[in-house]
């Protein structure tokens, strides 16, 4: 599944996916049945342990691929991450290729890296240690986040180094580091986004975006790009639970007397 992933994502498929952040098995099974092609798990800003995350990649596999996304770029983090199954792992705020490349080796088994080794959920407790050993450098998916003026500046060299499968651009974060916080739809935000898309169509390197709704993101499919997240497991309740209330309210002109 995590091999295939992968090809899919070098293959310039178009991966749609959405946004986990409750500890929840039920909210996991409802959006695995939903026909997402991943799911972007949340350990940066939601609040779920390692355990948390464990979990719920136990209820979406092996059906549904998931991507984690790490607290910070913390050799630790990334060895849990793996460790537990993780399809892959997307990192946050890498402004430089040194970091990319100090990412990469903690991702990598030997000679590619220093990854540790031990016996995980990921090897099935050690009944398939030697398999999953022999295959995980080159099946396991290596995301990084673009959303820093400083990492814009340093896109080129980024998306360079070997092991970096994909690009997320985040507008929110990257607005906030040009002053502009939430504005972007901003000349200077929008312009950053595109020397990031640039840089990386050049490098043949695929690209990907979060946004809040389908139309959010519409553009950037329309730009090529093709790791998608759109929407949040908490919003898509709160706003078909407002939505409901909405229209039934009093004074929703919606609303009629009903004849019995």
């Amino acid at each position: 599944m995590n091999g295939q992933f992968k090809a899919r994502l070098l293959r310039g498929d178009r991966l749609i996916g959405t946004m986990l952040t409750l500890n929840s098995p039920e909210v996991v099974e409802l959006l695995v049945g939903a026909g997402f092609d991943w799911l972007f798990i949340d350990g940066e800003h939601a609040p779920l342990s390692i355990k948390d995350i464990q979990r719920i990649l136990q209820v979406a596999s092996p059906d549904t691929p998931c991507l984690v996304r790490l607290p910070a770029a913390n050799e630790t983090y990334v060895k849990q991450a793996l460790d537990i199954g993780a399809a892959g792992i997307i990192v946050p705020q890498v402004n430089s290729a040194a970091q990319a490349e100090q990412i990469i080796h903690w991702a990598k088994y030997t000679p590619e890296g220093s990854r540790g080794v031990g016996i995980s959920r990921a090897n099935r407790y050690g009944f398939g240690f030697q398999a999953y050993i022999d295959s995980a450098n080159d099946s396991l998916t290596v995301v990084l986040q673009a959303e820093h003026i400083e990492a814009v500046e340093n896109i080129a060299s980024i998306v360079r180094v070997p092991g970096v499968d994909a690009i997320i651009v985040g507008p929110y974060d990257l607005s906030a580091s040009l002053g502009k916080l939430g504005l972007v739809d901003d000349l200077e935000v929008v312009e950053a986004i595109e020397r990031v898309t640039a840089a990386c169509q050049k490098a043949g390197v695929p690209l990907g975006i979060f946004g809040l709704d389908a139309t959010s993101v519409i553009p950037y499919i329309q730009k090529g790009y093709t790791l998608i997240t759109a929407g949040i497991d908490t919003l898509f309740l709160g706003q078909a639970a407002r939505d409901l209330h909405a229209r039934l309210s009093d004074n929703s002109p919606q609303v009629g007397s009903v004849e019995t």
